[in-house]
């Protein structure tokens, strides 16, 4: 079986493969993430001889079945291109390890069938978000329930019936979902609808006894379908691949507390850059304050500098520089004395930026900017300033660009600003007052931006003037 494809290989009939391997995974989401991400990992360890089930992959969302998966008889192909230590990876790899697809809107009942499975041991799930969360109104599991916890919780429901309350038949969850405590979340609202839906007690201790709900966090860089490149990558791999996902080389899977799940599998001997960890924190933390907070921070001071891409930006010397003063200089610092760690993953990050093969558009991170401000930087401020006693010259600068992005106009340039609408207007006529003093003071004080009053923190306002001041050497704010 060749599961990964060198410039020179090129002919086979992937989509002529059949097997009648067991499904031990079940799938919520089908998205480019997921297939790029999980289930390339999972297609690792059985290449590797360490994992012998397959995945069934459910769509929830949309009504409609994606027919490439249906065409393509549930096969495609990550193409894995960047720098990866110093050298250059580009290689595409066969996912073949999906058995299974359909959708909750074929047949409810056959949903609820795939809770009869014996071998089921896993959950895979990224529903975005928003996906986690329990809503009262779905008040019954007759039918589709709306949620994705209403939708696993009537699944989970029916294999405690089926099985007659086997403890053996408890499943392992693991949400890809990019909120804190994902795990605990999830389970939060399954339990919630086994009280809304009156499930017996003995479900709700099922529930606790056998059934794992994990924390984790992913990080992989995962821009989808490579529509520049494809018809290229098409003739590497000797036929159409309308399902083809591009991913970065870089990726981690951190997972909270999971004894019973390092157990099962030899992680260890697979080589992959899974974490086991007590606690996420450090992780969680890490990733939301280098890699999250870098890509903040540079967004409105690369734009505001005539750049529109993460790699033009990175290849801008003074922009590159900046950054660089910005990671090393200031965030690391507020986070640990012990920095080797740290400063091994900011280059790491540095060089996911510098990736020759992503076109990360900055106007695209661009969304929402106030509030990932908010969570990714100003803990970095506020921890740098309690650490030193001076407010982060670069970090400042940072805010300053924010502030100035926001105005929504620089040099006769409209800027692509998408934001809640309240905040948007809130600064744009905060920049109408007579005055830069006057603008802060009232940017500053709103704590509905940034669920402080900033302008109370001593000597907060007069640094971000100096950043200000700062800025006007490089461009004309008059």
């Amino acid at each position: 079986m060749i599961s990964s494809l060198g410039k020179e290989e090129c002919h086979f009939d992937f989509f002529e493969m059949e097997s009648e391997e067991k499904i031990s995974i079940l799938q919520f989401g089908n998205g480019n993430f997921l297939r790029g991400f999980a289930d390339w990992i999972f297609q690792q360890l059985i290449n590797q001889g360490l994992f012998s089930g397959g995945i069934h992959s459910l769509q929830i969302h949309n009504p409609k079945p994606d027919d490439r998966m249906l065409l393509q008889k549930n096969q495609y192909h990550v193409w894995v291109a960047g720098l990866e230590n110093g050298q250059q990876v580009d290689r595409i790899d066969l996912i073949n390890c999906i058995k299974k697809y359909s959708s909750i809107f074929d047949s409810y009942a056959d949903y609820l069938k795939i809770g009869e499975i014996p071998d089921l041991r896993y959950v895979i799930s990224n529903t975005t978000e928003a996906g986690i969360v329990f809503d009262p109104k779905d008040d019954s599991f007759q039918q589709i329930p709306n949620t994705f916890p209403a939708k696993l919780t009537a699944l989970l429901f029916h294999r405690f019936k089926f099985f007659r309350e086997d403890p053996a038949k408890g499943l392992q969850v693991l949400p890809c979902e990019l909120i804190e405590k994902n795990g605990d979340k999830l389970k939060k609202c399954i339990r919630s609808y086994t009280q809304l839906w009156g499930l017996p007690e003995e479900f709700d201790q099922w529930l606790n006894d056998s059934c794992s709900f994990y924390n984790t966090l992913v990080d992989r860089i995962v821009p989808g379908f490579p529509k520049d490149q494809v018809e290229e990558l098409e003739q590497k791999i000797g036929k159409p691949d309308k399902l083809i996902v591009m991913a970065e080389p870089y990726y981690l899977w951190a997972i909270e507390g999971a004894e019973q799940l390092q157990s099962e599998i030899n992680w260890e001997k697979a080589d992959l850059n899974i974490k086991f960890v007590k606690d996420l924190e450090f992780y969680r933390t890490r990733k939301v304050r280098i890699l999250n907070g870098a890509h903040t921070a540079l967004v409105p001071f690369a734009i505001l500098n005539g750049t529109r891409t993460v790699k033009e930006a990175i290849k801008t010397p003074k922009i590159s520089q900046w950054l660089k003063s910005i990671i090393f200089g200031e965030i690391i610092p507020s986070l640990s004395p012990d920095s080797n760690e740290l400063e091994r993953y900011a280059t790491a990050v540095l060089e996911r930026f510098a990736n020759p093969y992503l076109e990360h558009q900055l106007a695209d991170i661009a969304l929402n900017s106030i509030s990932k401000f908010k969570v990714r930087i100003l803990p970095s401020i506020v921890a740098y300033e309690n650490e030193r006693g001076v407010w982060p010259k670069y970090l400042m600068q940072s805010f300053a660009a924010l502030l100035l992005f926001y105005k929504g106009e620089f040099q006769g340039q409209k800027l692509p600003i998408r934001e809640d609408r309240r905040f948007t207007i809130f600064l744009s006529n905060a920049w109408q007052l007579p005055n830069l003093s006057s603008t802060l003071d009232e940017i500053l004080k709103n704590e509905q931006l940034w669920e402080t009053d900033l302008s109370n923190l001593k000597g907060f306002k007069e640094s971000l003037l100096a950043a200000f001041q700062e800025l006007e050497k490089t461009w004309d704010l008059a």
